[in-house]
């Protein structure tokens, strides 16, 4: 009972400090940040430790209480997605999308949530950094292909995320401008079929990270997105990929709420 009362009690102690420490803050336009060129994306892949799971479940709520205000103060400058990567992945249990206008403020968000008392128990798996820019080949694509472009993805849920990171060979950026326009077009008309059902990004990382691209996708079909890949590696392009995955990070879309609640099991 007493051991039981003393639990309560640092539970109890631990929300009140979240309550008080995390002002309520306007949210960044993250519509803005989710469509225009110019601002950093960055992947960060978490596990949990043997000792997150062996802690009562009143401990782990509070830490989850913790997670929550962190991710909250900083929606005033910066867009946050969560994901299960826990069961389809073994690379991470959770991993963060995250969108800002200055990279610094993504450094900033990371720091904290790593020295917060949730963060005590992930270990970093992955950190991959890029940003978004205007369409570099697009604009020299016929009209048909473009028009594909503009085809509305399916409306509904997308379940699942996926993220992979690309290196091109020194070959390929060997190559005149128009030689890879021309297999970046084939590139385009091999991936239009599924445009409907696979939602992408594409974000560039070149200077930023040892990467050239990291690419993101969402889809309830993983059969499309499996079809796909196999029409993306029939190309001419892809036997310029240096890298393709490594890893190749799967998981679900989730809330921060529902994350909370799987992880407090």
């Amino acid at each position: 009972m007493r051991l039981f009362i003393s639990t309560l009690a640092r539970f109890v102690v631990l929300v009140l400090v979240v309550l008080a420490v995390v002002p309520v803050v306007e949210a960044a336009d993250r519509d803005k940040l989710l469509s225009e060129p110019g601002v950093y994306g960055t992947f960060a892949a978490f596990s949990l430790d043997a000792d997150w799971g062996k802690q009562d479940l009143p401990i782990r709520i509070a830490q989850l209480t913790v997670l929550k205000g962190v991710v909250e103060q900083h929606r005033e400058k910066l867009a946050i997605d969560v994901y299960l990567l826990r069961g389809l992945s073994d690379h991470a249990d959770l991993l963060f999308r995250i969108h800002a206008t200055e990279l610094r403020e993504t450094q900033q968000f990371l720091l904290d949530l790593q020295s917060s008392l949730f963060g005590k128990h992930l270990t970093t798996t992955a950190i991959m950094h890029g940003m978004t820019k205007k369409l570099n080949y697009v604009p020299g694509f016929p009209d048909q292909v473009k028009a594909d472009l503009k085809i509305v993805s399916e409306p509904g849920l997308k379940p699942y995320a996926i993220v992979i990171p690309i290196r091109k060979s020194a070959d390929w950026w060997g190559l005149d401008q128009d030689k890879r326009a021309a297999m970046m077009q084939e590139h385009t008309e091999a991936s239009a079929p599924y445009i409907k059902t696979v939602k992408r990004k594409l974000y560039h990382s070149s200077g930023l990270d040892d990467l050239d691209f990291i690419t993101y996708f969402e889809t309830s079909k993983l059969e499309d997105f499996h079809s796909l890949i196999l029409a993306l590696e029939k190309v001419k392009e892809f036997p310029y990929n240096r890298r393709f995955g490594h890893p190749t990070l799967i998981g679900t879309v989730k809330s921060l709420d529902e994350i909370i609640e799987i992880l407090a099991q």
